[in-house]
């Protein structure tokens, strides 16, 4: 580690290292009273080995094209896509263009505030209506075959799997009525046996479903009981997924890999039994092919099952309460999986002399305690795993065979359910579960997700955001000049918590930043971000207020709690205890700019908010305030005979030649770098100050649109303290708060209005910075007074049409047009 002096104090200054697992090293710093002191540290997680199952390692692959299959149809099917909106695309209608990406998050807001994206009411993935296409297809006789995930080549995967190996040259794809006499859906109840592992290395995914069958209501929420192979059997099967905050319904068909008649890929015991199987191929759809559900993350697997947030322990640092997290979370509905770390990357998948293997994901299905008969004073915690192979278990003590069940009482063998079967699913003491596991995940659950009755439910608060290059994407502590330009989320913790055991004040919370659509961007050279976040407590005097924080109150304040390090994995997790408040979370990247989407959850066992820091979108326009009449400046008198001689005898300029005007005006401030206004940007500077719709300015509403842009240049000045003729993008946001706070001009007989105060919230600032700031995430002159004409003419249009100041509007298409295009 290196250290930096700065005068009397020493702080370590970290660096992004290397490691070959992504261990998140605990770093305790100093808390130091200038902000400069707290540096973060970034851990990389190295990526997986070819077959790894490592329980925190997330391999990501490219995606294939969706290419038609290249097998030709027996009949043509009929495969309806749906529009988000719920139109059918046909070919005798108009193609589908996309409306934008800031047109198409305002209907997806629209959207969610109607409901869809809920458990209720999942989005369509792909746009295909399940429902509609097997009353389609059962009406016509026909079987789906879906083209956009055609049984082909591409849909298996792209390396490994795709055209150039030999491992997919003689698989087939069949329907299960072609593979078995008498296919069933599910056989007896889905239960942990029906998922035993294929071919592909995706025991993580595997150990999660097998974790998803304890839980009957979550299983078919996922799997909707609802198909079968005999009653409206077309072909066709739907799954349900948690997909970055929405629910998604995946439809597919069900043609499946195999090799000489026998599943490639994931099987059930019961040769008959395809649910698992189809479960596998519905999620392979989402990521875009079976290869990309090689080497993963249990974690994502139980998230993507039940919306739910994930703690990850390593056994060498885990609470001397572990058994009690464990037991009180099965007690949840939670979800538990566990692994065991191979440095060797030539071990993964190995087994050891006791049984276990490195390198693979298990599930915990049970945490209970048994009494031995001949010490009835003292109890044995157990723990009860399963292997999705279906076989090779642990063979040390508690195991299926082992003299330890010997010990117990018939009624005591019967509450643990104990069988000796190679079956996967096994026993073993909590110490040698502590012993030879390295690391544990637990997957709570939300609200929606526990419909019972059980007393414990976490409460959880869900956030959307984006780190946006030259605005929000500010990097982490260690880039001061930046990091407050995070987006920021404003938490109160409210209610204490009531555990008996614990008499100190605190409120227990889990804070989860996710990252989102890292693996389906591969295809695009994208890699995951190395991410993390830091918790601040807001003073009493700002509650309330909303404001974001500011540059210097990141200087001199240290956080109350952080993530342990960066490190680029999907999502990273931390359990907090903290004394009721307000506190402030700032998400980011460890590097500035680096751009992407996430979400921010908190979940917490006691009532507590978690909203995005946004002030209110509104603008102040004073009022004009009267002068003196004093004789006019020699400044007025030139731009007025630079005005008349420019407009002519109608005294009244055009674009062009207000262009002309500003472009003389300007040359005479040595002190401004500029290359001048565009046409465009004088374009909008007229349709912001004409009065009489003539397209044109007289000489009184030249004045006062000069007397706008002198205030607009002095705010700019401010900011661009060097004579390079741009301010950074990053301070854009308090540029336009400053905007209308400048110095007045000199004394008119009336003063004009002084610009607006503008307050925007954060997605205004991301797009501010995109529009009008350029390459190097500058924003020169021109560009700068553009953004406030463009804010203030917007502003005033919806003003004018707000009459009741509702804070809504409502236009026809012929209204709103005429505003957008003159604008």
């Amino acid at each position: 580690m290196l250290w930096m002096a700065s005068g009397a104090a020493l702080w370590p200054l970290c660096h992004p290292t290397m490691t070959h697992a992504p261990l998140c090293v605990r770093r305790r710093t100093p808390a130091f009273t200038i902000r400069l002191n707290e540096h973060c540290r970034s851990v990389t997680a190295a990526p997986s080995q070819s077959g790894t199952c490592s329980l925190d390692l997330c391999q990501s692959v490219r995606p294939p094209r969706t290419l038609q299959s290249a097998h030709p149809q027996k009949k043509p099917i009929l495969t309806h896509i749906h529009s988000r909106h719920g139109r059918r695309a046909s070919g005798d209608e108009m193609p589908y263009t996309p409306s934008g990406f800031f047109c198409d998050r305002l209907i997806r807001e629209r959207e969610r505030r109607d409901g869809e994206g809920t458990l209720n009411k999942p989005l369509r993935f792909n746009g295909q209506d399940f429902g509609a296409l097997r009353l389609e297809l059962s009406r016509r006789g026909m079987l789906f075959e879906d083209q956009s995930f055609p049984a082909n080549i591409e849909s298996l995967g792209f390396r490994e799997l795709g055209h150039k190996s030999n491992k997919v040259r003689n698989i087939v794809w069949k329907r299960p009525k072609e593979i078995s006499e008498n296919p069933q859906f599910i056989v007896g109840g889905a239960s942990r046996t029906d998922i035993c592992q294929g071919d592909l290395g995706d025991c993580w995914l595997l150990a999660a479903i097998a974790c998803l069958t304890l839980n009957e209501k979550l299983l078919y929420r996922v799997v909707p009981a609802d198909q079968s192979f005999i009653q409206d059997y077309a072909g066709i099967f739907h799954f349900q997924f948690w997909r970055y905050g929405d629910w998604v319904d995946v439809v597919i068909d069900d043609r499946i890999p195999t090799f000489n008649n026998q599943l490639v890929f994931t099987k059930s015991a019961e040769r008959n039994e395809f649910w698992s199987a189809l479960l596998e191929k519905a999620y392979a759809k989402l990521h875009g092919s079976y290869e990309a559900l090689k080497g993963g993350n249990t974690t994502e697997a139980m998230e993507d099952f039940t919306g739910g947030v994930t703690e990850f322990y390593e056994m060498r640092e885990a609470p001397k309460d572990l058994y009690k997290i464990m037991k009180k979370a099965l007690e949840r509905g939670s979800l538990m999986g566990c692994s065991i770390d191979s440095l060797v990357p030539a071990r993964f998948e190995t087994r050891t002399s006791t049984g276990l293997v490195k390198g693979h994901a298990y599930s915990v299905t049970a945490v209970d305690e048994c009494r031995a008969s001949q010490h009835r004073d003292s109890r044995v915690r157990l723990v009860r795993l399963r292997n999705p192979w279906g076989q090779v278990e642990w063979n040390g003590p508690w195991s299926d065979n082992s003299k330890e069940w010997s010990m117990l009482s018939k009624a005591e063998k019967e509450k643990l359910q104990h069988q000796s079967a190679e079956d996967g699913e096994f026993w073993m003491s909590f110490e040698d579960f502590k012993k030879n596991f390295t690391k544990i995940e637990i997957c709570n659950l939300t609200p929606d997700a526990l419909e019972d009755d059980k007393i414990h439910k976490w409460t959880v608060s869900v956030n959307e955001g984006r780190w946006v290059r030259g605005c929000s994407a500010g990097g982490c502590r260690n880039y001061p000049e930046t990091f407050w330009t995070n987006p920021q989320y404003r938490l109160r913790l409210l209610e204490e918590d009531d555990d008996p055991e614990d008499n100190e004040v605190g409120c227990t919370f889990v804070v989860a930043l996710m990252q989102k659509n890292r693996r389906k961007e591969r295809r695009m050279g994208a890699n995951l971000f190395t991410i993390g976040f830091a918790i601040y407590e807001v003073p009493k005097e700002m509650h309330g207020n909303k404001q974001h924080m500011s540059k210097e109150f990141f200087l001199v304040s240290s956080s109350k709690a952080r993530c342990k390090s960066y490190i680029n994995l999907r999502e990273v997790t931390q359990r907090f205890r903290l004394s009721p408040g307000e506190y402030v979370i700032v998400p980011s990247t460890y590097e500035p700019h680096q751009e992407g989407e996430f979400i921010l959850r908190v979940f917490s066992e006691k009532r507590n908010t978690s909203e995005e820091i946004e002030n209110r979108i509104e603008a102040d326009h004073p009022v004009p305030v009267p002068n003196s009449a004093e004789e006019e400046s020699e400044e007025d008198r030139q731009f007025q005979n630079i005005f008349q001689e420019i407009a002519g005898d109608d005294l009244e300029i055009t674009a062009n030649e207000l262009r002309k005007v500003l472009r003389m005006i300007v040359d005479k401030h040595k002190n401004l770098t500029t290359d001048g206004f565009s046409l465009e940007s004088c374009r909008s500077m007229i349709a912001l100050m004409d009065m009489d719709g003539t397209g044109r300015l007289n000489l009184q509403e030249f004045r006062h649109l000069w007397n706008k842009i002198k205030q607009w240049q002095e705010i700019f000045r401010n900011y661009n303290p060097d004579p390079s003729g741009s301010i950074n993008s990053y301070e854009m946001r308090n540029a336009v708060n400053d905007a209308g706070r400048g110095r007045r001009p000199g004394p008119r007989r009336l003063q004009a209005p002084p610009p607006r105060c503008f307050r925007l919230n954060n997605q205004l600032y991301d797009i501010i910075s995109m529009r009008y700031a350029n390459e190097s995430m500058n924003v020169d002159l021109d560009s700068f007074v553009s953004c406030l004409v463009r804010l203030e003419a917007m502003f005033r249009a919806f003003q004018a049409f707000d009459q009741d100041g509702d804070g809504t509007i409502r236009l026809c298409v012929l209204e709103w047009l005429q505003l957008t295009m003159y604008a």
